[in-house]
Order: C-alpha cells, then structure tokens, then sequence
C-alpha cells in the first residue's frame, strides 16, 4: 500500500514540484497550502510523513509541529529558507524531526523521506500494546490481560491499524481506505458492524472500552 505523505506549503511552485516528483516514486500525495488546513488534515487522516513550511499564512510550521506532535507521533520534514543554527534549534524543539533548507535537491529531499520512514518503522518488533491489550503481528494472536481473542482477518486487521495509532482520531474515510482500500462513500455500515465485532470480543469479560467513537469523526482507540 502506498505511504501517506502530507505536504503543507503555501508555494504552490514548490508544492507541485514536490506533488509530481513524490507521486512518481510512488508516494500518495496530499497537498494543504495554510498551517491551519494542513493541520486539520494531519489529524483526521493521519499520514505517514508531513512536510511542513515554517513560513505559512495563519498558524505558522512552528506551531503546526508542536500539535502534531503533542498528539501524535508522525514524522515530520521541516521546510525553510533559514538555516542559522537557533533556527535549526527552533525547528527541532517544536517536534520536527528533520530539517531542510531551501532551495534543495529534490534528490536530497527523497533520501530525507525515505530515511524518515524507514525509522518510523519498527524493524523487530512484532508485539504492541495498548492498556491490557496485546497484539502480535508475526503469530497474529490477540489477548487481553493474558485472556487469547480469536479474531477473523479483517477484525485483525483493524484492531492492528488502530494499536498502530493509538489515541488518534481515525476518521471513517481514513480507515475505509486503509482497510478495505476504498471509501464506501458512506453508503455502507460494515466499519460499524466491525466495530461492534471487535468491541464484542474485546469485552467479553467486561473490560473497559477501549475502541471510543468520536462522533462525526470516526473511532479512537483510548482508555475511558
């Protein structure tokens, strides 16, 4: 499945040149021009890399870094046409987690990215957990507080997409296309019915909730 990139830049000449070399790599691109829209669009879709300019109409990059990353912990590539040391300080303290001054190499930006991807991924980890829920992505077994949950294919796959962000706002669109690769324009009620699967067999015992609707947004996966 191609990775989520998230470019939030108010000059459309950098934003398109970005757009056009990116998704010829095979990237999904989303494109934002102000620090408030793309902000936004980073919390109800949850990509899996933001470029971000410091220098935004409204709600500067500064700013959109440190929401992003009080909620979250998605990787985000700072763009900017400083580069003295304190802005470089500045960029890090406020959550980036990496730093390019323009003008730049479009080559050099792609090494960035996949580097930044590479390292959001765990390389050995196969178990996650979430409160009293285990998850194990090589055995595919799920338990909670030691308690094995059987789950079908699908059912897995969603708790797995949800431990994977945990306490983010996973918006239905979001999750139709992860999941099922496709928005069902909201026609269909099959995320609800796995949902209430899932819930089913994660408080079989009555354990707290842990899957939360957020509502007219999507679901969460939190504590009460």
């Amino acid at each position: 499945m191609a990775e989520r990139i998230l470019i939030i830049e108010d000059e459309t000449k950098i934003s398109d040149f970005l757009r056009r070399g990116l998704a010829y790599e095979g990237y999904k691109v989303e494109i934002t021009n102000d620090g408030e829209t793309g902000l936004k669009a980073a919390l109800d879709n949850v990509p899996d890399l933001v470029i971000l300019d410091v220098m935004l109409p409204g709600l500067d990059g500064l700013e959109v870094a440190r929401r992003l990353r009080s909620g979250g912990e998605t990787p985000i590539l700072m763009l900017t046409a400083k580069d003295t040391v304190s802005d470089k300080v500045k960029g890090f303290e406020s959550g980036a987690d990496d730093y390019l001054v323009k003008p730049f190499a479009f080559e050099e930006l792609l090494a960035r990215v996949r580097a930044l991807l590479r390292r959001n991924k765990p390389v050995d980890q196969t178990t996650y957990r979430f409160a009293d829920l285990a998850l194990d992505t090589k055995t595919r077994e799920v338990s909670r507080a030691g308690r094995k949950i059987d789950l079908t294919t699908k059912e897995f796959d969603l708790l797995h997409f949800f431990i994977m962000h945990p306490r983010q706002v996973l918006s239905r669109e979001l999750i139709y296309d992860r999941i099922w690769g496709y928005d069902f324009g909201g026609e269909s009620n099959i995320l609800e019915v796995y949902i209430r699967y899932l819930r089913s067999k994660l408080e079989a015992e009555g354990e707290a909730r842990l899957i939360q609707t957020v509502r007219g947004v999507g679901y969460a996966l939190r504590e009460e």
